[in-house]
């Protein structure tokens, strides 16, 4: 299975991007990406990754940290097999590599992730 995010860019403070990540693979349908749940990470410079939002298979439940609660919302098109962040009010603090992930949600809003993908770069100037 492979991960792909895009979307990324420069915006300023304040601005909104969306992201996307679409998933493929040889034998990959959009039947099999409705059985994973998906989830939005980051990694800022000189900082380790956090989730930013995680989806159920089904999109019924979302999970959002607190740092992007109320700016940030996770949607996904099983049909397309592609999950999306819409980001808000962005922030210089929120400049990172965004990338997506597939697997399992957890107790905790954790996601066991199987599979990771490429990240996508978005770069919020005050």
């Amino acid at each position: 299975v492979q991960l792909q995010a895009s979307g990324g860019g420069l915006v300023q403070a304040g601005g909104s991007l969306r992201l996307s990540c679409a998933a493929s693979g040889r034998t990959f349908s959009s039947y099999d990406f409705s059985s994973y749940d998906m989830g939005w990470f980051r990694q800022a410079p000189g900082k380790g990754r956090e989730y930013v939002a995680l989806i159920s298979w089904n999109g019924e439940t979302t999970h959002y940290a607190d740092s992007v609660k109320g700016r940030f919302t996770i949607s996904r098109d099983n049909a397309k097999s592609t999950v999306y962040l819409q980001m808000s009010s962005l922030k210089p603090e929120d400049t990172a590599v965004y990338c997506c992930a597939a697997g399992q949600l957890r107790v905790g809003a954790q996601l066991m992730a199987d599979y990771w993908g490429q990240g996508t770069l978005v770069t919020v100037s005050s």
